[in-house]
């Protein structure tokens, strides 16, 4: 097996403090928003035999086994990161597998550059995700009951979002949520920035149910995003506790500590709450506008202590041992690759003491044994 060094991306949201904590280190005053734990050809994984991406490119069957390689290719099909967000991150989603074949290919066709600001489509692959809390985590996740919306809106006091309201309770559900995101989008952006300021006040004044909006508005004043963040669940995870973002459902982490766990893609649609591109067709053929409550995971127990998150997905399976002091080693030994990753105390897997924020890759096949007392996450495969 690897000891992983891995690679801490910078973005602009990311907590200064929450991944040095973890880390056991000095803070350096400058975001640190992930830590990636992977293949990803951004930031793969140093091991020392090359990078990570290097080592499962020269024997693809030796280290992700037959079985993997023949349901994936010869890639790691997900990737591991350790998310820290200080700030909220974009209102977002992502597309299914077809849309993202037809979206890529489409693009391709056009000839629109890879790296163009505009380029919806970076690959041809989904992009489902899991987040599971290791602090108090705040996020949006799904739409809510537009009924229920309407109310929130209604409070506000705010005329200019009137029309909204009446959308919200004139339409079943499926075209109000798209009637109203549509207007929301499309809405002339002096308009729309003096709506979102005085709606910030109102959240402001207001606190409760308001306040988790009241602090996107300080982040990004005047965006339509923030209204558009209203008619979203919002949800605080517990330690633990964890939500899966499927294909279609608008999101948004907003504040805390996070294992996230995602398909190999960089395919995001931005809703808003960023200065980057919005390509409102594009995000509308995407968006599944269905409400619902957020869906928080817990994870559900297997055999050997094992703590799974259930998902509809294979390229990836997230769970965890959390290993009271004095538990007998368990064998982890698996057909299938594995990234091995403590997030408290300090594990033995092999013959390398992990500590908080450390991290292993254990090839297909290979004896992986965890000892000691802490919380190891296991992320993997279904094949």
């Amino acid at each position: 097996m690897d000891l992983l060094d891995n690679t801490i991306r910078p973005y602009a949201w990311g907590s200064t403090t929450a991944i040095p904590k973890l880390l056991g280190v000095e803070p350096s005053g400058e975001p640190q928003a992930e830590m990636w734990m992977g293949a990803h050809p951004g930031a793969p994984s140093r091991t020392a035999r090359g990078t990570l991406g290097e080592v499962i490119d020269a024997d693809p069957k030796a280290e992700l086994g037959e079985a993997a390689v023949g349901r994936f290719g010869p890639r790691l099909p997900f990737l591991l990161k350790i998310l820290a967000a200080g700030a909220p991150l974009s209102l977002q989603v992502h597309p299914n597998l077809e849309q993202a074949r037809e979206g890529y290919e489409d693009e391709e066709r056009r000839g629109i550059p890879i790296d163009a600001p505009h380029r919806n489509y970076k690959d041809a692959n989904h992009k489902p995700e899991l987040i599971c809390a290791l602090t108090e985590f705040d996020g949006l996740c799904g739409f809510r009951d537009p009924e229920r919306t309407a109310e929130l809106l209604d409070g506000l006091g705010v005329d200019s979002l009137k029309p909204y309201v009446d959308l919200l309770r004139a339409h079943p559900e499926e075209a109000a949520l798209r009637e109203v995101l549509t207007a929301i989008l499309s809405a002339d952006r002096e308009e729309m920035a003096h709506t979102v300021a005085e709606a910030t006040a109102a959240c402001t004044r207001l606190g409760g149910d308001y306040a988790a909006y009241a602090d996107i508005a300080h982040h990004y004043p005047g965006d339509p995003g923030v209204i558009a963040a209203m008619l979203l669940n919002h949800v605080r995870l517990q330690p633990g506790e964890a939500l899966f973002l499927g294909a279609g459902i608008p999101h948004a982490y907003l504040n805390g500590l996070g294992v996230e766990i995602m398909a190999n893609s960089d395919n995001v649609l931005r809703c808003g709450l960023t200065p980057k591109h919005v390509d409102v067709p594009e995000l509308l053929r995407v968006v599944r506008f269905e409400a619902g409550d957020a869906g928080v995971l817990r994870p559900e127990a297997a055999p050997d202590g094992e703590e799974v998150y259930e998902t509809p997905i294979d390229e990836f399976r997230l769970s965890r041992y959390v290993l009271p002091e004095g538990t007998a080693a368990h064998d982890l030994t698996l057909q299938t690759p594995q990234i091995l990753l403590c997030t408290a105390g300090t594990v033995r897997v092999g013959e390398y003491d992990l500590a908080p924020g450390r991290s292993v890759f254990v090839p297909a096949g290979e004896k992986a044994e965890v000892s000691g007392a802490g919380t190891v996450f296991r992320a993997t495969v279904i094949v």
